[in-house]
């Protein structure tokens, strides 16, 4: 789906995609290699990342606020598990340093 969004692009924001989201091209490298302004390789970007954002969202058949909510109550219960284990962890650390002194 990607690809295909990709290759939709009109070609100056697809090419601006390309050599700074997948290439890794730095800003000031791709302003040269395509002769115009880092300003305008910035707003290429912007916008060629929200048509794909558009194009995605539009194919997947969904509003943006569905496509990733935020489960609140699941993410705290993962975060209290965590801590829980980083304090376990670290008490038994301890009591194993204390033993051995």
């Amino acid at each position: 789906m990607l690809e295909e969004a990709v290759e939709k692009l009109p070609d100056a924001y697809r090419t601006i995609f390309i050599l700074r989201d997948i290439e890794d091209m730095s800003t000031t490298d791709a302003a040269d290699v395509l002769e115009i302004t880092e300003d305008n390789v910035k707003v290429r970007l912007h916008r060629a990342r929200a048509l794909l954002r558009k194009s995605l969202y539009a194919r997947a058949g969904m509003e943006r606020k569905e496509a990733f909510n935020f489960h609140a109550v699941r993410c705290d219960r993962v975060v209290k598990n965590v801590f829980e284990r980083i304090l376990k962890q670290a008490l038994n650390t301890e009591g194993s340093a204390a033993k051995t002194e």
